[in-house]
């Protein structure tokens, strides 16, 4: 290490959040490449959201030749961690290198941060044409986990847009209610981006609970 990034290593190991959040604003506001792998390292272990946000940000000022491989590495050997936020960091770097790092078994990562970090990067790094097969990949997880993590996922397949659509109806016909129900909400909310998604949602709970209704007996009276 050379002077500066022993420094910086230094700083951003301080007890004090505000002085990690000053380390890494400096980073950025004067990036040097030997400056990358400090950043990256300390992505993958930085408990404070506002400081790994820095760091993100601190890590795209730096050259994309630079960062992005490093990046990739960190995605295919990483921690959940180092993974999260490496997929977070190279969807706001935006090169078309990221979309080496998306894979069917990322999508579907039991580490509910990993996965929600992957639907984001996929949806904004897919190459155009595209679309139609990450969606398809992303139907895998309808259903998924808490109201926080579906709409994470409605929110990728909004940023696919129409792409989308033949998916999710698709799958609003099939699979498990909750299923059902999160395409439903998720291709309501690719044609209305501004709706609200927990009122989306409720509506199509109602509408697979009527579904599923069974159908009334015929009245007799009615027929005298």
């Amino acid at each position: 290490m050379t002077t500066n990034t022993t420094a910086l290593a230094a700083a951003l190991e301080r007890e004090s959040s505000s002085d990690r959040l000053q380390a890494a604003l400096t980073a950025g506001t004067a990036p040097r490449p030997e400056y990358l792998t400090v950043l990256v390292a300390r992505s993958a272990v930085e408990p404070d959201f506002f400081v790994r946000d820095m760091l993100t940000w601190a890590i795209v000022r730096h050259d994309a030749s630079v960062s992005v491989p490093l990046l990739l590495r960190e995605v295919a050997e990483g921690g959940d961690q180092a993974r999260s936020q490496s997929l977070h960091t190279l969807s706001k770097i935006g090169d078309e290198r990221g979309w080496r790092a998306i894979t069917s078994e990322l999508l579907r990562d039991k580490n509910d941060e990993v996965a929600r970090s992957a639907w984001r990067a996929a949806a904004i790094l897919v190459p155009p044409g595209e679309e139609a097969v990450l969606a398809e990949s992303l139907a895998s997880q309808l259903g998924r986990g808490d109201a926080t993590m579906r709409l994470s996922l409605s929110r990728a397949f909004a940023a696919l847009g129409d792409a989308s659509l033949p998916t999710l109806e698709r799958h609003a016909k099939h699979g498990t209610a909750d299923a059902r129900a999160h395409a439903i909400a998720s291709a309501r909310l690719v044609l209305d981006p501004d709706a609200t998604f927990d009122d989306l949602i409720r509506e199509a709970v109602r509408a697979v609970s009527l579904q599923a209704a069974p159908a009334l007996p015929p009245d007799d009276d009615a027929h005298r």
